[in-house]
């Protein structure tokens, strides 16, 4: 025991001594968590619009008021006529063209019912559907303020209530995301180098050697990196809750729990790749971008897996990040416990199993 715990030593050392390693364990995670936390974002606020008001009277100017007094968008031009529209879009500077069409009170009062025309630049979709969905909701608003009193045959009013996230804010379906792809890529990264870096030293056959098991090899390398994962972990969590607001409604232990067998998953798996490669580079290269796509693409972290064709949905299973994603949003907006994430929990331990015993086959096959 004593041997062991003086290799842990060891590598404690190594790592408070390699000044990268500090600022990629430590430095990178805080900086990611603030850069995805506010540059990723699927809401829209100031978005530039314009503004074709071909009819001019009171109702389109008090509609085009209450669009550009919103935070959602802000009125950059007002054209005059159609052709100015396409040459707008070409431009760039517009997401939007609000266009009323002519007569538009009149046919209000005359028909009961007036045309407003949404045109948005679709070559990014998601934002097109957002803005269109965000002024039809307002011109909804309105046109609701203008019918009180008014009596209708069968109206039905559909009430809608969003659970878990009634504001919407994007932040609180990026934070647990992002959480999951920090731990799972440094966490990886970090000891995929380890054994890797004892090799391009000329010390690995000082490990061969000495009277440490295979096992205690790699636990002894995974370790220190718990203890240090840990920290990154507190450091997210503190700044989700500090700077996001994100909300915690589940027990904060059990998320600081699952979070730990976590960082144990990617260590294992980072520690697999470690005893399958011979240099530093080649383990930092699959490490990072071997896992990257996977990570991001196929957790449901951006990209709903339910949406995905079937193979990729098999696949999906494999990857870990997808399971403690499930999990952290489970704890962090439903508040649910264990009795409901027993099972992702059993997956994550039987991946942590799967790879520290793979490690170690590896690792005995090297040393005959």
């Amino acid at each position: 025991m004593k041997r062991f715990l003086g290799f842990v030593r060891k590598e404690f050392y190594h790592i408070f001594r390699d000044k990268r390693s500090l600022f990629i364990l430590f430095g990178m995670p805080v900086a990611q968590i603030l850069l995805f936390g506010f540059a990723i974002t699927n809401e829209i606020n100031n978005v530039d619009i314009a503004v074709l008001n071909q009819s001019k009277d009171v109702n389109t100017q008090e509609i085009t008021q209450k669009i550009d007094a919103s935070k959602y968008f802000t009125i950059k031009r007002f054209l005059t006529s159609e052709k100015e529209i396409e040459e707008a879009f070409k431009k760039g500077d517009i997401k939007a063209v609000i266009n009323f069409e002519k007569d538009f009170s009149e046919h209000l009062i005359k028909e009961g019912q007036g045309s407003i025309q949404i045109l948005t630049d679709a070559t990014d979709p998601n934002t097109a559907s957002a803005i269109t969905n965000y002024i039809s909701s307002i011109i909804q608003s309105y046109q609701q303020q203008q019918n009180q009193g008014v009596q209708m045959d069968y109206q039905i009013h559909p009430e809608v209530r969003m659970v878990y996230n009634p504001e919407l804010k994007s932040v609180f379906m990026f934070v647990p995301g992002v959480m999951t792809i920090i731990l799972m890529l440094v966490s990886a990264m970090m000891t995929s180098i380890s054994i890797t870096r004892e090799k391009e030293l000329g010390t690995m056959e000082i490990l061969l050697v000495s009277p440490l098991s295979s096992f205690q090899v790699i636990v002894g390398k995974v370790v220190p990196y718990i203890f240090l994962s840990m920290i990154n972990a507190a450091i997210i969590i503190f700044l989700g809750i500090t700077v996001f607001k994100m909300p915690i409604a589940g027990n904060l232990i059990l998320l600081g729990l699952e979070s730990v067998l976590f960082i144990i998953t990617s260590l294992a798996l980072g520690i697999l790749i470690s005893t399958m490669v011979k240099s530093q580079q080649t383990a930092m290269m699959i490490s990072l971008m071997g896992l990257m796509l996977p990570v991001i693409l196929l957790s449901g972290f951006i990209f709903p897996i339910s949406s995905m064709p079937a193979p990729l949905q098999v696949i999906s299973n494999i990857v870990p990040a997808k399971w403690f994603i499930t999990i952290a949003k489970g704890i962090m907006l439903k508040g649910i416990g264990l009795s409901y994430l027993w099972k992702e929990t059993l997956i994550l331990i039987g991946m942590t199993v799967f790879f520290i015993a793979l490690s170690i086959k590896k690792y005995k096959i090297r040393l005959e």
